[in-house]
């Protein structure tokens, strides 16, 4: 038996069939106080920025900002079999949680081996783990995990009193802490990166998405709207969704539905070493199609771009290799760098030097290995 308690509000999709608005946290009046520019982004209306996209990127960079995440999905998963449904259901292994409060990165894999979507999960006890997807997924992967779990006994939940923010940069943990109460903040200041701990009101995890230091909080709905003041008022910045971007690309990590989505396996999505082979016997969803395409070798990988000529790398360009032809999936201009950068999915036996199609010019890129940014320093070689 599993038992769901469905969000209120609706799924993307449907909102774009009836032209319902998009729904709104509980940050919403916060982020028109800061003059968040709004777009409708998965269903949620959300800020692009707050005006310069360039000085919120080096903020995060330099100092510290914040980001409402609250779009993002929080299911809690209980029971006695949820290890085993975990282990089954993704391709990391959950039993490499040894710790509690211990983060795990994954992907929920389709039986043909592509990714429904990428996720953390966090191991809270032997009976209790917490899960965070995306908000463009969620109806999809809720649909699909309901559909896996026949056979285990699991409760899940989806936690919609939580609101989420994540606040990064090489300050963002020392102003978090001047926040918290001594228990709070011992507690918090002893974390260890990719671990989450509850505190008196809350779950905050020293996790993200920019390549930076800092901590995820997930807070009670009612609660958000005044410790988002605090952080303000200790000099922590607002941050909108196209900042998160440049910094996301920056630090080499996938954003679902551009670098990756059902018809991509982990593979050749720069996601093999989210992949637990061992121990042999433990089957999970998508893995004898994974375990082919492994023996046989990947036609494509993931990879990142350097632009050398003059332009500017966007998604969806196309890649020119000797071995074939390649695409962009994420691109940008990197404020931290001062060049064009992108994630590119392109032939597997393509190496050092490669050309991407820009307005009918084939401009010179040179291929590296992600991340291209890590805690604010170049990693380029």
């Amino acid at each position: 038996m599993s038992k769901h308690e469905p969000a209120t509000g609706q799924d993307t999709a449907t909102q774009a069939d009836s032209k319902l608005p998009p729904q709104r946290t509980p940050l919403f009046e916060k982020h028109l106080e800061a003059n968040g520019k709004m777009v409708d982004f998965a269903g949620w209306e959300m800020p692009i920025n707050y005006g310069s996209q360039v000085k919120e990127h080096n903020q995060v960079r330099e100092d510290a900002g914040v980001f409402d995440v609250s779009h993002m999905v929080v299911l809690d998963l209980s029971g006695e079999n949820v290890k085993a449904f975990l282990q089954y259901l993704l391709a990391n292994d959950v039993a490499k949680l040894k710790e509690p409060g211990k983060a795990l990165y994954s992907g929920m894999l389709n039986h043909n081996a592509g990714v429904i979507d990428d996720l953390i999960v966090y191991y809270l006890a032997d009976n209790f783990y917490r899960m965070v997807v995306n908000a463009a997924t969620r109806e999809k992967d809720i649909k699909w995990i309901i559909e896996q779990v026949a056979g285990f006994d699991i409760d899940i939940s989806e936690r919609n009193d939580l609101a989420m923010l994540a606040v990064q940069g090489p300050n963002a943990r020392e102003k978090v802490l001047s926040l918290l109460s001594q228990a709070d903040a011992e507690k918090a200041g002893a974390l260890k990166p990719f671990f989450g701990a509850s505190l008196e009101e809350s779950f905050i995890a020293r996790t993200g998405y920019t390549g930076e230091d800092g901590f995820e909080i997930m807070i009670p709905n009612e609660m958000v709207a005044d410790f988002w003041d605090q952080l303000l008022a200790a000099g922590v910045k607002p941050i909108g969704l196209g900042a998160r971007d440049t910094l996301r690309l920056e630090a080499g990590m996938n954003l679902y539905g551009t670098d990756m989505d059902e018809s991509i396996s982990p593979l050749q999505a720069g996601m093999a070493w989210t992949i637990a082979w061992e121990p042999e016997d433990r089957e999970f969803i998508g893995r004898p199609e994974l375990q082919k395409e492994k023996e046989e070798g990947s036609e494509l990988k993931l990879v990142g771009l350097v632009l050398e000529d003059k332009g500017v790398l966007r998604g969806h360009q196309k890649v020119i290799t000797e071995f074939g032809n390649g695409e962009t999936t994420s691109g940008s201009f990197s404020p931290t760098l001062g060049v064009s950068i992108a994630l590119a999915r392109i032939p597997s036996a393509t190496e050092d030097t490669c050309h991407v199609e820009i307005r009918g010019k084939q401009l010179k890129a040179r291929i590296v290995k992600p991340p291209f940014v890590r805690n604010g320093k170049s990693q380029l070689k």
